[in-house]
């Protein structure tokens, strides 16, 4: 499968899809990506990771300096990770938790809720 990423916009949010693997020679494209993202103002982003079926750990690298990233600019950063997504469930999920790195990041199973606002409560 080939690597890609593809960027849209949901509102407030950009979305980057992410399809293949991500590894030593595709993280750069992801990285780069983000960077592009952030440069052209745009803080709040949805990485929609469900089509990644191998994650070393340069794609984690990737994830954790786009938080770092996203933080610096008091944006918001939102990785899709579906239980079911690239066919056996997410590698990437599996692979973060294994690292405990998981924790950092503010996860959600679809795009509806990744952009949906959750009310404030009292």
């Amino acid at each position: 499968m080939v690597f890609k990423v593809t960027g849209d916009e949901q509102g407030e949010w950009s979305v980057l899809q992410v399809a293949g693997e991500l590894d030593l020679v595709t993280s750069p494209v992801l990285r780069q990506r983000i960077h592009d993202v952030v440069a052209e103002g745009r803080h709040d982003l949805v990485l929609d990771l469900s089509e990644v079926f191998f994650c070393d750990s340069s794609g984690v690298g990737v994830l954790i300096a786009a938080r770092r990233l996203i933080r610096s600019c008091q944006g918001r950063l939102r990785l899709i990770l579906p239980a079911g997504g690239a066919v056996e469930g997410s590698h990437v999920n599996r692979v973060l938790g294994a690292l405990g790195v998981r924790r950092l990041f503010d996860v959600h199973p679809d795009l509806a809720s990744a952009i949906d606002e959750e009310p404030l409560s009292a």
